[in-house]
Order: structure tokens, then C-alpha cells, then sequence
């Protein structure tokens, strides 16, 4: 299950990784947003998975944010 889940995107933002993943599932895709940044400095990416048969449209769905 590990290689079916895809990065699809990038934030520094917790507003803006919330609504990439809230759009997501309200376009019926299967997402999910992972903080992988430093706990005291915020340092690095929330990071948003989709699974990899979904990856093109969701590009698509998120791009303007």
C-alpha cells in the first residue's frame, strides 16, 4: 500500500494544505496531508498524498493554491 500514495503537493501553510485536501475530497479524490515539519522550528513541508491513479486530476484541481 506504501507505493500507491503519491506527493502531489507541498505547503509551508496549514490553511492552505487544509483546503488542497478539503477540495480533494469534496471532488470525490481520497487525500491526505502529512506534517513532516520540524515540531519546534516549522521547518520543512505538509506534504498532500493522493493515490497514484488520482495524481493528475488532483494536480489539476489544486494548482491555483
Amino acid at each position: 500500500m506504501e507505493n500507491e500514495w503519491v506527493v502531489i503537493a507541498g505547503f509551508t501553510d496549514d490553511v492552505r494544505s487544509q483546503i488542497a485536501v478539503e477540495r480533494l475530497l469534496t471532488s470525490g479524490i481520497d487525500a491526505v496531508a502529512i506534517d513532516k515539519r520540524d515540531s519546534i522550528y516549522k521547518i520543512g513541508e505538509i506534504e498532500v498524498f493522493v493515490h497514484r491513479d488520482n495524481v493528475l486530476i488532483a494536480k489539476e484541481i489544486i494548482k491555483d493554491l
